[in-house]
């Protein structure tokens, strides 16, 4: 049979791999301490720089956790410091006790002769705390071995080490999980903020993203190429209450059939050939969160019952899994082919059309929002300016004009990218930080696929004589501030953000318009 010692010891070393809290860990230890020690009081230490701070303690006064000891102000401290083995202290030293008057059962108990030993519990040769024990019963410790204290030494000198390095690993982890949030909400606020436009086609798609954002509705973001629709998807998981949750993006357009159905619902080890170890899948890493189903039309036809018994049910089932998982994701999809078209040619299951167009968003295409290109086009020139690295960026107002009145069949994306392969070649021969102008003729071959056909001779001779572009632009920004102003009663700020425009933004662009 175990002897009782034996049996302490082997406590600690157990703990040392249980997934226990230092709280939990020190009172073990100390438990343990009294099983193989006969003691009044214990007090486990951690060291640092000269000082010993209590972990736990067991006998001694509630203040005793509260306090510090310096071991150039307590000799006993100081001697196991400076000691590699246990030390035995005579009951009848001189050297006064750390503890005395903290003993919770007497507090006068440790000024008179009693027991006292304790031990330096050291890694690899470096202090890292003391485990002392005192006895009202100066002979408590006699029938105690040494090979017996320098086991429980060493054994408690590696539960201090690992409950320190756990600390530590969960104070890293936690630290940078909170990075990672911060560092994914200010993504999120940046490319939110790409979400630009004051035309009421961008005002009327804003109050829609406000209405069914907060609504956990199934969102159809439907819009041709290029018009931004996975930054409106951002927008309606910005407004929701999973905002603090992942938002998950899969292209479905990206996914091989053959692959479709384990990315999307993952898949068990063995479950066919090259699955080498389980594998979530998107609908159940994004548990609690959005997950966008970008170009929703491509899905194949294999996959889309299954998809649409996870959007009814909320349990998703891995490939070659016998029970399901159940799952609370919000579903935004997104496409650019007409959707009905789709289901009535038999390319996609009516059924699951209807779980998806619960609530549809229609993102306008660039010409139906003219207006908005200027303020595009300048949003575009800071972007190249700082990831080219060159000077300030200024477009000339025939660049403008010309860039107001494109086709833009490409929409916001090819706007982006017209801008920054103009600004980079208008950079050419301008010295590093000097002002980058940018010309009509920046634009190059492209000058034809951009502007817009002219009109026929005789078509010209029938419509009435138009004003310049800019001026028209400029009494439609007008119109709306006006209307806007006037709408909140002259509160600024509240037209501001009816626009969708930071205040002093709206003061500089009522100030150029003569408003103000």
């Amino acid at each position: 049979m175990v002897k009782p010692n034996l049996e302490a010891l082997l406590s600690v070393a157990l703990d040392l791999t249980t997934s226990l809290g230092a709280e939990d860990r020190y009172r073990r230890l100390l438990e343990a301490v009294r099983h193989v020690v006969p003691c009044d009081a214990a007090c486990l230490m951690r060291y640092q720089d000269g000082v010993l701070v209590p972990l736990a303690a067991h006998g001694l006064a509630p203040e005793a956790l509260g306090r510090t000891f310096c071991t150039k102000a307590h000799p006993r401290l100081d001697i196991l410091c400076h000691a590699e083995a246990p030390v035995r202290f005579a009951p009848d030293t001189e050297l006064p006790d750390p503890f005395d008057g903290l003993l919770a059962s007497d507090a006068t108990a440790l000024a008179h002769v009693h027991a006292c030993l304790g031990w330096p519990l050291r890694v690899e040769g470096t202090l890292i705390g003391l485990l002392t024990a005192d006895a009202r019963d100066p002979r408590a410790f006699e029938g105690v071995d040494a090979a017996t204290l320098s086991w429980l030494g060493a054994l408690a000198g590696a539960a201090v080490r690992t409950s320190q390095l756990i600390d530590a690993l969960e104070h890293s982890a936690e630290r940078l999980g909170l990075v990672a949030d911060d560092l994914r909400r200010a993504a999120e606020r940046e490319r939110g903020a790409s979400l630009l436009g004051t035309s009421p086609a961008m005002q009327r798609l804003r109050d829609e993203i406000a209405l069914v954002g907060p609504s956990d509705l199934t969102v159809l973001i439907t819009g041709e190429t290029g018009v931004g629709k996975e930054l409106v998807a951002r927008a309606v998981h910005a407004a929701s209450g999973r905002r603090g949750e992942p938002l998950l993006h899969v292209n479905c357009a990206a996914l091989p059939e053959s692959v479709a159905e384990s990315e999307l619902f993952g898949h068990v080890r063995g479950a066919f050939t090259g699955a080498e170890q389980s594998r979530p899948g998107k609908l159940e890493v994004a548990d609690k969160g959005t997950l966008l189903l970008d170009e929703i039309g491509e899905l194949p036809l294999s996959i889309q019952p299954k998809l649409l018994r996870a959007l009814q049910e909320g349990e998703v089932q891995r490939v070659g899994a016998d029970r399901s998982l159940r799952v609370n994701v919000r579903v935004v999809a997104a496409t650019n082919r007409d959707i009905e078209r789709e289901v009535a040619e038999g390319r996609f299951r009516a059924d699951l059309f209807h779980r998806l167009n619960v609530y549809r968003l229609a993102v306008p295409p660039l010409r139906e929002r003219r207006s908005d290109i200027p303020l595009l086009a300048g949003h575009f020139c800071d972007e190249a300016r700082a990831r080219l690295g060159v000077g300030p960026v200024r477009l000339t107002k025939a660049a403008r004009e010309l860039l107001a009145g494109g086709a833009w069949p490409g929409n916001v994306r090819e706007l982006e990218n017209t801008v920054f392969r103009m600004v980079l070649q208008a950079s050419r021969g301008v010295p590093r930080g000097a002002p980058v102008v940018v010309k009509p003729a920046h634009l190059g071959v492209d000058v034809a696929a951009v502007a817009e056909p002219a009109p026929r001779e005789d078509d010209a001779e029938k419509a009435p004589a138009a004003a310049p572009l800019n001026e028209q632009v400029d009494a439609f920004q007008r119109g709306l501030i006006e209307r806007a102003v006037a709408q909140h009663d002259g509160n600024w700020a509240a037209a501001a953000r009816s626009l969708g425009m930071h205040r002093s933004n709206l003061h500089h662009l009522a100030k150029r318009l003569g408003l103000r």
